[in-house]
Protein backbone atom coordinates (compact mmCIF):
# COMPACT_ATOMS: atom_id res chain seq x y z
CA UNK A 1 0.00 0.00 0.00
CA UNK A 2 1.42 3.41 -0.93
CA UNK A 3 1.81 6.24 1.57
CA UNK A 4 -0.94 8.22 -0.17
CA UNK A 5 -3.31 5.24 -0.07
CA UNK A 6 -2.58 4.71 3.59
CA UNK A 7 -3.26 8.37 4.29
CA UNK A 8 -6.55 8.28 2.43
CA UNK A 9 -7.63 5.16 4.31
CA UNK A 10 -6.64 6.68 7.64
CA UNK A 11 -8.69 9.79 6.88
CA UNK A 12 -11.65 7.65 5.83
CA UNK A 13 -11.46 5.64 9.04
CA UNK A 14 -11.20 8.83 11.06
CA UNK A 15 -14.29 10.27 9.39
CA UNK A 16 -16.19 7.03 9.99
CA UNK A 17 -15.10 6.92 13.62
CA UNK A 18 -16.16 10.53 14.17
CA UNK A 19 -19.54 9.86 12.57
CA UNK A 20 -20.14 6.82 14.77
CA UNK A 21 -18.91 8.66 17.85
CA UNK A 22 -21.20 11.61 17.18
CA UNK A 23 -24.27 9.41 16.75
CA UNK A 24 -23.61 7.66 20.07
CA UNK A 25 -23.10 11.08 21.67
CA UNK A 26 -26.47 12.24 20.29
CA UNK A 27 -28.35 9.09 21.26
CA UNK A 28 -26.61 8.36 24.55
CA UNK A 29 -26.87 4.70 23.66
CA UNK A 30 -24.78 2.32 21.56
CA UNK A 31 -27.86 0.23 20.76
CA UNK A 32 -29.90 3.20 19.51
CA UNK A 33 -26.96 4.52 17.48
CA UNK A 34 -26.60 1.07 15.90
CA UNK A 35 -30.26 1.11 14.87
CA UNK A 36 -30.07 4.63 13.43
CA UNK A 37 -26.84 4.00 11.52
CA UNK A 38 -27.76 0.45 10.44
CA UNK A 39 -24.32 -0.65 11.62
CA UNK A 40 -23.49 -3.44 14.07
CA UNK A 41 -22.95 -2.22 17.63
CA UNK A 42 -19.63 -4.07 17.77
CA UNK A 43 -18.36 -2.11 14.76
CA UNK A 44 -19.37 1.19 16.35
CA UNK A 45 -17.74 0.17 19.62
CA UNK A 46 -14.47 -0.67 17.83
CA UNK A 47 -14.39 2.70 16.06
CA UNK A 48 -14.95 4.58 19.31
CA UNK A 49 -12.29 2.49 21.07
CA UNK A 50 -9.89 3.37 18.23
CA UNK A 51 -10.62 7.07 18.70
CA UNK A 52 -10.07 6.82 22.44
CA UNK A 53 -6.79 4.96 21.88
CA UNK A 54 -5.58 7.55 19.35
CA UNK A 55 -6.47 10.42 21.68
CA UNK A 56 -5.14 8.68 24.78
CA UNK A 57 -8.28 9.33 26.78
CA UNK A 58 -11.78 8.01 27.35
CA UNK A 59 -14.59 9.96 25.67
CA UNK A 60 -17.60 8.52 27.48
CA UNK A 61 -18.66 7.52 30.94
CA UNK A 62 -20.14 4.04 30.53
CA UNK A 63 -23.30 3.36 32.53
CA UNK A 64 -25.68 0.35 32.54
CA UNK A 65 -28.37 2.48 30.89
CA UNK A 66 -26.23 4.34 28.37
CA UNK A 67 -23.13 6.35 27.56
CA UNK A 68 -22.57 9.94 28.70
CA UNK A 69 -19.90 12.24 27.29
CA UNK A 70 -17.12 13.26 29.64
CA UNK A 71 -15.21 16.57 29.32
CA UNK A 72 -12.97 15.27 26.51
CA UNK A 73 -15.98 13.79 24.73
CA UNK A 74 -17.83 17.12 24.89
CA UNK A 75 -14.89 18.84 23.15
CA UNK A 76 -14.76 16.22 20.41
CA UNK A 77 -18.57 16.25 19.99
CA UNK A 78 -18.47 20.02 19.43
CA UNK A 79 -15.84 19.52 16.72
CA UNK A 80 -17.78 16.67 15.09
CA UNK A 81 -21.02 18.63 15.10
CA UNK A 82 -19.45 21.68 13.46
CA UNK A 83 -17.64 19.52 10.90
CA UNK A 84 -20.92 17.87 9.93
CA UNK A 85 -22.73 21.20 9.62
CA UNK A 86 -19.90 22.74 7.58
CA UNK A 87 -19.91 19.77 5.19
CA UNK A 88 -23.68 20.10 4.72
CA UNK A 89 -23.32 23.83 4.02
CA UNK A 90 -20.57 23.21 1.47
CA UNK A 91 -22.71 20.68 -0.39
CA UNK A 92 -25.66 23.08 -0.51
CA UNK A 93 -23.48 25.89 -1.82
CA UNK A 94 -22.00 23.65 -4.53
CA UNK A 95 -25.51 22.65 -5.59
CA UNK A 96 -26.47 26.32 -5.74
CA UNK A 97 -23.48 27.03 -8.00
CA UNK A 98 -24.73 24.30 -10.31
CA UNK A 99 -28.03 26.12 -10.60
CA UNK A 100 -30.08 23.44 -8.82
CA UNK A 101 -31.73 25.98 -6.47
CA UNK A 102 -32.06 23.45 -3.71
CA UNK A 103 -31.54 23.45 0.01
CA UNK A 104 -33.18 22.71 3.32
CA UNK A 105 -34.08 24.98 6.22
CA UNK A 106 -34.54 23.15 9.52
CA UNK A 107 -36.47 25.00 12.21
CA UNK A 108 -37.15 24.15 15.84
CA UNK A 109 -39.95 26.30 17.27
CA UNK A 110 -42.28 26.39 20.22
CA UNK A 111 -45.99 25.92 19.58
CA UNK A 112 -46.74 29.64 19.75
CA UNK A 113 -44.89 30.13 16.46
CA UNK A 114 -45.42 26.81 14.70
CA UNK A 115 -49.21 26.81 14.33
CA UNK A 116 -50.09 30.14 12.72
CA UNK A 117 -47.01 32.31 12.38
CA UNK A 118 -44.48 30.16 10.50
CA UNK A 119 -46.60 28.28 7.88
CA UNK A 120 -47.67 31.38 5.88
CA UNK A 121 -44.14 32.77 6.09
CA UNK A 122 -42.73 29.51 4.69
CA UNK A 123 -45.31 29.52 1.87
CA UNK A 124 -44.47 33.14 0.98
CA UNK A 125 -40.72 32.39 0.99
CA UNK A 126 -41.14 29.42 -1.34
CA UNK A 127 -42.96 31.55 -3.93
CA UNK A 128 -39.57 33.01 -4.83
CA UNK A 129 -37.51 29.96 -3.78
CA UNK A 130 -39.36 26.86 -4.99
CA UNK A 131 -36.38 24.54 -4.56
CA UNK A 132 -36.08 25.16 -0.82
CA UNK A 133 -37.69 22.62 1.49
CA UNK A 134 -38.43 23.05 5.17
CA UNK A 135 -38.37 20.85 8.24
CA UNK A 136 -40.30 22.29 11.18
CA UNK A 137 -40.22 20.53 14.55
CA UNK A 138 -42.48 21.75 17.36
CA UNK A 139 -40.65 21.56 20.67
CA UNK A 140 -41.02 22.78 24.25
CA UNK A 141 -39.07 26.00 24.70
CA UNK A 142 -36.39 24.19 26.72
CA UNK A 143 -35.72 21.80 23.81
CA UNK A 144 -35.51 24.39 21.02
CA UNK A 145 -32.02 25.53 22.02
CA UNK A 146 -30.95 21.93 22.64
CA UNK A 147 -31.76 21.10 19.01
CA UNK A 148 -29.66 24.06 17.84
CA UNK A 149 -26.71 22.95 19.97
CA UNK A 150 -27.01 19.37 18.70
CA UNK A 151 -27.01 20.52 15.08
CA UNK A 152 -30.50 19.12 14.49
CA UNK A 153 -31.93 22.53 13.58
CA UNK A 154 -30.57 25.58 11.76
CA UNK A 155 -32.89 28.15 13.34
CA UNK A 156 -34.60 28.19 16.72
CA UNK A 157 -37.64 30.31 17.51
CA UNK A 158 -38.88 30.53 21.08
CA UNK A 159 -39.67 32.69 24.09
CA UNK A 160 -36.70 33.23 26.37
CA UNK A 161 -35.71 35.21 29.44
CA UNK A 162 -32.00 34.38 29.93
CA UNK A 163 -28.82 33.86 27.82
CA UNK A 164 -27.91 30.27 26.89
CA UNK A 165 -24.58 28.57 26.27
CA UNK A 166 -23.43 28.20 22.62
CA UNK A 167 -26.50 30.06 21.35
CA UNK A 168 -26.27 33.14 19.14
CA UNK A 169 -29.32 35.39 19.35
CA UNK A 170 -29.94 36.61 15.81
CA UNK A 171 -32.97 38.69 16.74
CA UNK A 172 -34.69 39.60 20.00
CA UNK A 173 -37.81 41.57 20.83
CA UNK A 174 -40.01 41.99 23.93
CA UNK A 175 -42.95 39.60 24.19
CA UNK A 176 -45.17 40.68 27.09
CA UNK A 177 -48.02 38.44 28.19
CA UNK A 178 -51.51 39.54 27.11
CA UNK A 179 -55.01 38.71 28.28
CA UNK A 180 -57.09 37.15 25.52
CA UNK A 181 -60.87 37.59 25.47
CA UNK A 182 -63.92 38.11 23.26
CA UNK A 183 -65.21 41.57 22.32
CA UNK A 184 -68.24 41.09 24.59
CA UNK A 185 -66.18 40.36 27.71
CA UNK A 186 -66.52 42.98 30.52
CA UNK A 187 -62.75 43.71 30.39
CA UNK A 188 -62.49 43.94 26.60
CA UNK A 189 -62.59 47.76 26.49
CA UNK A 190 -59.84 48.17 29.09
CA UNK A 191 -56.51 49.66 28.00
CA UNK A 192 -54.79 47.21 30.36
CA UNK A 193 -55.77 44.74 33.07
CA UNK A 194 -54.27 43.20 36.19
CA UNK A 195 -54.10 39.58 37.25
CA UNK A 196 -56.37 40.48 40.17
CA UNK A 197 -59.05 41.76 37.76
CA UNK A 198 -58.69 38.68 35.59
CA UNK A 199 -59.03 36.33 38.57
CA UNK A 200 -62.70 37.33 38.93
CA UNK A 201 -63.54 35.53 35.67
CA UNK A 202 -63.22 31.94 34.38
CA UNK A 203 -59.69 31.32 33.12
CA UNK A 204 -57.94 28.93 30.75
CA UNK A 205 -54.25 28.69 31.59
CA UNK A 206 -51.31 26.91 29.97
CA UNK A 207 -49.59 23.96 31.61
CA UNK A 208 -47.33 24.63 34.64
CA UNK A 209 -44.11 23.88 32.71
CA UNK A 210 -44.64 26.71 30.19
CA UNK A 211 -42.89 30.08 30.38
CA UNK A 212 -46.16 32.04 30.52
CA UNK A 213 -47.60 29.95 33.34
CA UNK A 214 -44.41 30.22 35.36
CA UNK A 215 -44.42 34.01 34.99
CA UNK A 216 -48.04 34.13 36.18
CA UNK A 217 -47.40 31.78 39.09
CA UNK A 218 -44.41 33.83 40.27
CA UNK A 219 -46.38 37.08 40.14
CA UNK A 220 -49.44 35.55 41.85
CA UNK A 221 -47.18 34.22 44.59
CA UNK A 222 -45.62 37.66 45.04
CA UNK A 223 -49.08 39.20 45.39
CA UNK A 224 -50.48 36.28 47.39
CA UNK A 225 -53.17 36.12 44.73
CA UNK A 226 -55.16 32.95 44.13
CA UNK A 227 -55.89 32.55 40.41
CA UNK A 228 -57.94 29.43 39.77
CA UNK A 229 -58.39 28.09 36.26
CA UNK A 230 -61.36 26.16 34.93
CA UNK A 231 -59.19 24.75 32.12
CA UNK A 232 -55.49 23.85 32.02
CA UNK A 233 -54.12 22.75 28.67
CA UNK A 234 -50.72 22.30 27.04
CA UNK A 235 -52.31 23.05 23.66
CA UNK A 236 -52.52 26.71 22.66
CA UNK A 237 -55.31 26.20 20.12
CA UNK A 238 -57.43 24.62 22.85
CA UNK A 239 -57.02 27.72 25.00
CA UNK A 240 -57.91 30.02 22.10
CA UNK A 241 -61.04 28.00 21.30
CA UNK A 242 -62.07 28.14 24.96
CA UNK A 243 -62.12 31.92 24.65
CA UNK A 244 -63.77 31.91 21.21
CA UNK A 245 -66.68 29.85 22.54
CA UNK A 246 -67.29 32.19 25.47
CA UNK A 247 -65.54 30.20 28.19
CA UNK A 248 -63.74 33.19 29.64
CA UNK A 249 -60.20 34.62 29.50
CA UNK A 250 -56.86 33.10 28.54
CA UNK A 251 -53.31 34.41 28.27
CA UNK A 252 -51.00 34.59 25.27
CA UNK A 253 -48.16 36.27 23.46
CA UNK A 254 -48.95 38.73 20.66
CA UNK A 255 -47.45 36.64 17.85
CA UNK A 256 -49.55 33.56 18.60
CA UNK A 257 -52.85 35.47 18.28
CA UNK A 258 -51.82 38.12 15.75
CA UNK A 259 -54.07 36.57 13.09
CA UNK A 260 -57.10 36.40 15.42
CA UNK A 261 -56.74 40.00 16.60
CA UNK A 262 -56.15 41.30 13.06
CA UNK A 263 -59.31 39.52 11.91
CA UNK A 264 -61.29 41.14 14.73
CA UNK A 265 -62.18 37.77 16.22
CA UNK A 266 -60.63 38.32 19.66
CA UNK A 267 -59.17 41.11 21.78
CA UNK A 268 -55.68 40.99 23.37
CA UNK A 269 -55.26 43.36 26.33
CA UNK A 270 -51.88 44.10 28.00
CA UNK A 271 -51.39 42.81 31.54
CA UNK A 272 -49.72 45.55 33.57
CA UNK A 273 -48.55 43.57 36.61
CA UNK A 274 -44.86 43.65 37.42
CA UNK A 275 -43.06 40.73 35.81
CA UNK A 276 -45.47 40.20 32.91
CA UNK A 277 -43.18 41.98 30.46
CA UNK A 278 -39.81 40.30 31.09
CA UNK A 279 -40.12 37.69 28.35
CA UNK A 280 -38.54 37.95 24.89
CA UNK A 281 -38.95 36.37 21.46
CA UNK A 282 -35.59 35.02 20.33
CA UNK A 283 -34.40 33.79 16.93
CA UNK A 284 -31.44 31.53 17.67
CA UNK A 285 -28.59 29.89 15.76
CA UNK A 286 -25.43 28.06 16.82
CA UNK A 287 -22.48 30.21 17.89
CA UNK A 288 -19.64 30.11 15.36
CA UNK A 289 -21.57 28.33 12.63
CA UNK A 290 -21.51 29.62 9.04
CA UNK A 291 -25.11 29.22 7.86
CA UNK A 292 -26.06 27.92 4.38
CA UNK A 293 -27.39 30.55 1.97
CA UNK A 294 -30.95 29.18 2.08
CA UNK A 295 -30.98 29.47 5.87
CA UNK A 296 -29.54 33.00 5.77
CA UNK A 297 -32.19 34.10 3.28
CA UNK A 298 -35.06 32.73 5.33
CA UNK A 299 -33.51 34.14 8.51
CA UNK A 300 -33.75 37.63 7.00
CA UNK A 301 -37.42 37.10 6.10
CA UNK A 302 -38.16 35.75 9.57
CA UNK A 303 -36.63 38.74 11.35
CA UNK A 304 -38.49 41.15 9.08
CA UNK A 305 -41.84 39.44 9.69
CA UNK A 306 -41.35 39.40 13.45
CA UNK A 307 -40.63 43.10 13.46
CA UNK A 308 -43.81 43.89 11.53
CA UNK A 309 -46.52 45.47 13.60
CA UNK A 310 -49.79 43.50 13.84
Amino acid sequence: MSISEAGMRARHLQETALRYFFEVARCGSLTEASERLHVAGSAISRQIAGLEQALGTALFERHPRGMVLNAAGEILATHARRASLDAERAINEILALQGLRSGKVRIAASEAFANEFLPPLIVAFRVQNEGIVFELNVEPATQVSARIRAGDADIGLKFSSAPEKDIKVEYRQPAPVLALMRHDHPLAQSRSVTLAQMSAYPMALPAPDTTVRQMIDVECSRQQLLMESVLISNNMTTQHNFVLHGGGISVCGEVSVRHLVAAGVLVAVPIRDHGMGVRYIEVQTLVGRVLPQAVLSFLGCLKQRLSDQP
